[in-house]
């Protein structure tokens, strides 16, 4: 009777939640098909509830789909085994592209608490899957096979680097050793999300009131404007708010004739996360050291640089520090010399002191409007954002034929987002991109480019790509547009180079579409739209006076032109020193040091870098290798500058908007994504191999 009772008791309780369960599915956005145009996700109906439970549905899904292609009785076949194991997890993926992108330009401590307990998970739900050994030996059977399967180009890459994936997940490792990678797994997901909230909320912590007008004495006019109305928003009428956002650190840097504030600035960016204080990132980065080199050894490689580079153009951890140091060789003389002209302009204008790194950028300006009376703040009231960005967008229309159409129906996350249509010049649908521009304190620092979805064809349809991009720009204020710094200016080109990748995607494959391509192959198609921006014939398409409309004189061309190459020493030098630092991390292959610092230092005179110069970043704010996915990886910048250095020469012989060379670039580089080895795309576009030379030409240096 009891069991009876009981029994009956459970059905009851199993189809009450299988109703609230069915309920839920119905109420959660991320449960059923996007009702939006373009399948776009509802922002506005997604509310910090709906995440775990759609994460935890999308896990259960994936679980099941894997289970049954990992026990399918019938012998594996790339269909029913390779293509279905990248067809699953399609909720999960949906609920990941908005959260994590969400978490990065619209976050909060409810969102960053919901990233710390949804990663682990997240983290043993794929080592799950790529320690599944019944799934490993339906894959490995593949590929023992793969010459004699009747595979396209892509369908062979596809099953290789699936394959690969399973090994450098763990696949060939023992019980203990799955157990122990799971672990490290599982810590370094958490590392890299603290490190990132570190960063993110010493940036916000920073502020500096500045009481009496005259300690900013030197600062341009729009600059003290946002600084007024950001204190205002502060309670604080009458002052002037600077933060360590760029749009406010930059220009006192390059402009504040108070030497005392740049110090003060200066010191407070590069000492985010070094303060011995609850968001101190010391002992993150020394345990995020430990750990991948943990897994690297695990995994059969001596160090993790090695592990990593495993996957990419540069191949060996000693192409890269080759590649490094033969850079450093050329900048960092360079750098000497350009210093030594900064100390003369020091002493000439009456300073009694040696330089230092906080002096730099406002000394060099200084050099830079005696050498070639150029002032930085004379170029900003040609490049209103909104002139730039359809400058931009007129860029790739030349190039591509794209058309930009701009959708204020569609749902967007933030109110200052945004939203393009972009589309063929025949009118045929391409993807839909969203525009982030200004900072705020949800928002991650610097620029990047992701997808709300990736591009991919599934059975038979086309699935075209939604793209975002992100800025931290010099905002709108008093009355004034959103004037961009020329830095600001490359910024927006290379991001849209990132978003042309995404959007002009064309591979049946999500995980080969797009920007998935080796590390450092992925920033070509960002750099080289960098190339166009201070071309004559470029800037003749955008830079409009904000007030008059005319467009930039040619002498103020010539002047940006005749500077263009001023200060690539500072800059190569402060880039490789680290890169240097980045590889120096990444090459241990014993006892992690226990003092970041001291470890830092050792790098830094390694790298050869001077005194008045300081790596581009400290290990303790470096969120591209900490916290994001670039560990071993920061040369790549350089690495694909040699690139793109070479690859627009093409452009420069053949025409600056000549459509063939275009559609060369378009064919073999933008739509192709990971469907081929990235150095046969790029002989295939080039038709010969990268010259380093146009990189040393381009910077100056020869």
């Amino acid at each position: 009777m009891l069991r009876n009772l009981v029994i009956a008791l459970t059905i009851v309780a199993f189809a009450t939640a299988c109703k609230t369960n069915q309920k839920e599915a119905r109420m959660n956005p991320f449960m059923q098909p996007y009702d939006a145009p373009f399948g776009i996700p509802p922002f506005e109906k997604i509310t910090l509830a709906d995440y775990m439970p759609a994460f935890e549905a999308g896990m259960a899904e994936q679980k099941a789909e894997v289970e049954a292609i990992s026990s399918n009785p019938d012998a594996p076949t790339f269909a029913n085994t390779v293509e279905a194991l990248e067809r699953s997890g399609a909720l999960l993926t949906r609920v990941s592209d908005v959260f994590f992108n969400l978490n990065s330009s619209l976050t909060s401590d409810s969102m960053q608490a919901l990233a710390k307990a949804v990663s682990p998970k997240l983290s043993a739900h794929n080592d799950d899957i790529m320690l599944n050994q019944k799934l490993f030996e339906r894959v490995k059977a593949l590929h023992d096979q793969m010459e004699t399967l009747e595979l396209n180009q892509e369908q062979k890459m596809l099953l290789d680097k699936l394959y690969k994936r399973f090994v450098r997940g763990g696949a060939l490792l023992n019980d203990e050793q799955k157990d122990q990678l799971r672990k490290i797994n599982e810590e370094l997901s958490l590392l890299s999300l603290q490190f990132g909230d570190n960063v993110l909320a010493e940036n916000n912590k920073f502020k500096v009131f500045i009481e009496n007008k005259d300690d900013l004495a030197g600062l341009p006019e729009t600059f003290l404007n946002n600084a007024a109305e950001a204190a205002a928003a502060e309670g604080k009428q009458g002052q002037w708010l600077l933060t360590l956002h760029k749009p406010s650190l930059i220009p006192v840097l390059q402009f504040a004739h108070n030497r005392a504030l740049r110090e003060k600035m200066y010191k407070g960016y590069i000492m985010r996360g070094d303060n011995n204080d609850e968001l101190d990132n010391k002992k993150l980065v020394l345990r995020t050291a430990d750990l991948r080199l943990q897994k690297a050894k695990l995994l059969g490689y001596p160090n993790h640089a090695a592990f990593v580079l495993d996957q990419t153009m540069a191949k060996t951890p000693d192409a890269v520090l080759n590649f490094v140091a033969d850079l450093s060789r050329d900048a960092m003389p360079m750098a000497r010399k350009e210093a030594e002209e900064l100390q003369k302009m020091i002493n000439k204008t009456g300073g009694n002191f040696k330089l230092e790194p906080w002096d730099w950028w406002y000394y060099a300006e200084m050099v830079r409007k005696e050498k070639y009376d150029l002032d930085e703040n004379a170029l900003r009231p040609y490049f209103k954002l909104e002139n730039v960005r359809d400058g931009v967008f007129a860029l790739a229309g030349k190039l591509y034929g794209l058309k930009f159409n701009p959708r204020n129906d569609l749902p967007k996350y933030h109110p200052d987002v945004e939203v393009y249509e972009v589309t063929e010049s025949d009118g045929s649908h391409v993807g839909i991109l969203y525009m982030d521009y200004f900072p705020r304190p949800s928002k991650s620092g610097g620029a990047w480019m992701s997808n709300f979805r990736e591009q991919s064809i599934r059975d038979g349809q086309f699935i075209h790509p939604i793209v975002t991009t992100n800025y931290n720009f010099t905002a709108p204020s008093a009355g004034m547009p959103a004037l961009l710094s020329w830095d600001e200016v490359e910024t927006l080109f290379h991001e849209m180079g990132h978003a042309l990748h995404g959007l002009l995607a064309n591979t049946t494959y999500t995980s080969l579409s797009g920007t998935n391509v080796p590390r450092d192959f992925v920033e070509l198609p960002s750099q080289i739209m960098e190339n166009w921006a201070s071309e004559p014939e470029m800037l003749a398409l955008y830079a409009f006076h904000y007030q008059t409309g005319e467009l930039i004189p040619n002498e103020l061309v010539e002047k940006m032109q005749r500077s263009g190459k001023f200060n690539q020493g500072f800059a190569m030098a402060e880039y490789l020193a680290a890169s240097q630092l980045d590889m120096d991390w990444h090459v241990l292959e014993s006892d992690i040091p226990q003092d970041v610092d001291a470890f830092e230092a050792v790098s830094v005179k390694k790298s050869g870098l001077i005194p008045e110069i300081v790596p581009r970043y400290r290990s303790t704010y470096f969120s591209h290798i900490f916290s994001g996915g670039y560990s071993a990886g920061y040369y790549s910048y350089l690495w694909a500058e040699v690139l793109d250095a070479d690859a627009f020469e093409a452009f420069k012989e053949n025409g600056l908007f000549d459509q063939t060379t275009a559609g060369k670039f378009r064919t073999f580089v933008l739509e192709k994504g990971g469907t081929v080895d990235p150095m046969e795309l790029y002989v295939a576009f080039r038709g010969k191999q990268p010259d380093r030379k146009a990189l040393l030409k381009k910077r100056g240096i020869i």
